[in-house]
This record gives C-alpha cells, structure tokens and sequence, in this order.
C-alpha cells in the first residue's frame, strides 16, 4: 500500500451498532485502527455506552464532529436513516475523506447524489459472521475512489474474513448469497440438529455436532482448494450411509431450493434498490 494513509488509521464510525463495532474490534486486532484517534457517533446513548465498552472508541453525539477527526468514515447506519445523515455530513466533508458504506441496498449513485459527486465513495456487503471475524464481504468502487481507496478497502475487509471486488450490479447477488446467507445455514444447522434429537442424540450435542460439521466442511472446501462435489464424492461410499442420505435430500428438492432462496433473496434485494 502507498504512504497515501500511515497505519494504524482513524476511522470514524456513522452508526455504533453491532457491525460497526465488530469493525472496530476486529481492525484494532489486526492493527489497522487507532484507538485513540478514531471516533464513532450514534443518536443513541445505550449504543455509544456499548461501542465505547466493547472498542474502547471514543463516541460523539455528531457525525460531523467525526467527520473533524477522522479521514475514513465508514457509514453504518440503516437504510431508512442514510438520507438525513447523509444531509448532516455532506457540509463536513472534504478532499481527505473517502466514505466507506455498509449501509444495505444504498446504491453509489444515492451515496453521491446525497454527499456530492466528488465524493470519494466505496460501496461494502458485508454479513453478521463480520462479528466472529469470519465475514463473506463484497466491495464495490465508485469513479472517483482512488488505487489507495480500493487497496484499503479489501484490506480492512480482508482482516475481519474474506473480502472480493465486485462490479456494483453484483452486489445485489452478493446480498442474496453471502448477505442472507447465514440465515439459510442456520435453517440448515437447526434441521440437521432436530435430525440428531430425532435419532435419539441430547439437543446440545445435536447441536454442537451440526454446527461443528458445517463449520468443518466449509474449512475443507476453503483450505484444500477441491470443488464441493468432489469433497461430496470423497464423503459418500458405495451403498454406504451418506449416499442414502445424499439421495433423500436430492428426493426434496434441496439443491433447487437453496438455488431459490439465494434467487429470491437477489430479486428482493434489486426491488428495494430501486424503491431509494
């Protein structure tokens, strides 16, 4: 990275919510944020008490008074709400800031129309496993953020999980699979657990041992770098238990139904993009 931003950086944080501070947490970790520098604001004081108590962040009641401090400001606030911070921010802003959103569904182009369209502005969809430094993230550039705008971004993302470049019109994709994600393996954790309790197998083992195997098969197709239908194949022997089961969820319908959810969670994700 270039001398553009000396590390560990002052960010400011526009929202002090669970994301925002599993950000902070996890960039202090990875030595890419100054404590003492950065600064969060939040309307709410129960959340400001919470950020301060699990960062060590100072907060502010106004966003432009982090705006003041900081250089990179990373807009973490509900969608519903980015209208008027955007309002409050545009007249602090200036040539330094770059403006990293993870507001959901809000586009570049109602991110520059609300701040200016000089405005250096990084697009993010990360996901809640951001709060156990295990995020699925996507970023996407507008024209006018800089190479040093870009690097950065991947790696403050690339510290708290696995970070990818996409193209804006992706992202709505990016929302219907990693975005939403979480929720349908939970379904799946749940369902594999309630088959354990089914067989006779205590809840909490249930549970722990259908977390534990999702998490030790999505390690194996990350780390060995081999396609899911081979590390599938390995699994299932001839006339064994696993092709047995193998065949009752193909009997289901259970690829086509996760190839749907991740479809309807896109199509949703395009229909509120457009109603900004």
């Amino acid at each position: 990275m270039s001398g553009e931003r000396a590390l560990p950086l002052a960010v400011g944080f526009l929202g002090a919510g669970q994301m925002a501070s599993a950000l902070a947490a996890g960039w202090a970790k990875a030595g890419l944020l100054d404590l003492a520098r950065s600064r969060a604001a939040d309307p709410y004081p129960d959340a400001r008490g919470k950020f301060e108590t699990a960062t060590g962040v100072r907060t502010l009641d106004a966003n432009r008074d982090v705006a003041a401090a900081c250089d990179v400001l990373v807009l973490a606030v509900k969608p519903q709400v980015v209208p008027a911070v955007l309002a409050e921010l545009k007249p602090a802003l200036a040539a330094r800031h770059v403006v990293v959103s993870i507001a959901a569904g809000v586009t570049l182009k109602t991110l520059a129309d609300g701040l200016g369209g000089s405005v250096r502005l990084v697009r993010v969809m990360p996901n809640t496993p951001c709060l156990v430094g295990a995020s699925a993230s996507a970023y996407a550039p507008a024209s006018t953020a800089t190479a040093d705008d870009v690097e950065l971004v991947g790696k403050l993302f690339g510290a708290v999980g696995k970070a990818f470049r996409v193209p804006e019109a992706l992202l709505d994709a990016v929302t219907g699979l990693s975005g939403s994600g979480p929720a349908f393996v939970y379904v799946f954790i749940e369902a594999l657990a309630d088959g354990g309790v089914k067989c006779g197998l205590p809840r909490d083992v249930a549970q722990a041992l259908a977390a534990q195997t999702v998490l030790g098969a999505a390690k194996m197709v990350l780390e060995t770098g081999q396609h899911p239908g081979a590390l599938k194949d390995a699994v299932a022997s001839p006339g064994g238990t696993t092709v047995a089961g193998l065949h009752a969820l193909e009997r289901a319908a259970f690829r086509a139904a996760a190839i749907d959810a991740v479809e309807a969670a896109t199509r949703r994700s395009r229909e509120l993009g457009t109603k900004e």
